[in-house]
């Protein structure tokens, strides 16, 4: 589903955000990507989204090199993908009915089925009695939530997330890190940035570690459940 070929990224400057990166991800799987601010997680995220083009090495995606892409193919490209950020993103000029909305509108869908869409994917959040509230008068874990349903309401084969529990408490943690699971159990592949190593250990599932742009430990799921069941 996705493939890192011995990929560099290095920035104006001569900053050097990925070294060398080799891993892969299968169809179906949730792998989280952790590391110490500056590590590299974002970068990667931004390459597999294709708002960064790798310096040397290739990025593979479906099977197809993200190199070779063209302008014109990337707006196709990026609709396959749901993205949750830490900040949200959300529009506050506008209900959390039209912000989970946006994706279905820029793609031109017929209005009826876009509603259906929308309120499927709020009620998978549990946000569906709250469609017509403005995100302002929501929680920090609601407004997640709502990220969470724009980015899986067209229904995407990948969904990418860069810190999404970043600002929540460790509660509210736990339950979006739910939801990630419920969806990644109907296939969608997931790759998840986080820097909560206790909440991902939990989670029993592969844990890549980048350190300055490189990957120097990568734990298998069994190898997580392993080191969680023998702690005390």
């Amino acid at each position: 589903m996705i493939r890192f070929d011995q990929v560099s990224m290095q920035y104006p400057g001569g900053h050097d955000a990925l070294r060398e990166l080799s891993f892969e991800l299968e169809r179906g799987e949730l792998a989280f990507i952790t590391g110490r601010s500056g590590a590299g997680k974002s970068t990667l995220l931004k390459l597999i989204m294709r708002m960064e083009k790798s310096s040397r090495g290739q990025v593979i995606v479906n099977g197809q090199n993200l190199a070779r892409m063209s302008r014109r193919q990337i707006p196709g490209y990026r609709r396959r993908i749901g993205v949750v950020f830490q900040d949200h993103q959300l529009l506050f000029d506008r209900s959390v009915f039209d912000n989970v909305m946006l994706p279905l509108q820029i793609e031109a869908y017929d209005r009826r089925e876009a509603a259906r869409r929308v309120r499927a994917a709020l009620d998978k959040v549990g946000l569906l009695k709250k469609e017509k509230l403005n995100p302002l008068v929501l929680s920090g874990g609601e407004q997640q939530r709502v990220g969470i349903a724009r980015a899986v309401v067209n229904r995407p084969q990948i969904i990418l997330a860069d810190e999404p529990t970043g600002n929540l408490d460790p509660e509210l943690s736990g339950e979006i890190m739910k939801l990630f699971e419920q969806f990644n159990r109907i296939g969608v592949s997931m790759l998840i940035a986080s820097h909560d190593l206790a909440l991902i250990a939990r989670l029993r599932h592969r844990i890549l570690t980048l350190d300055q742009g490189r990957l120097v430990q990568e734990l298998t799921q069994e190898e997580v459940t392993a080191t969680r069941d023998v702690r005390p």
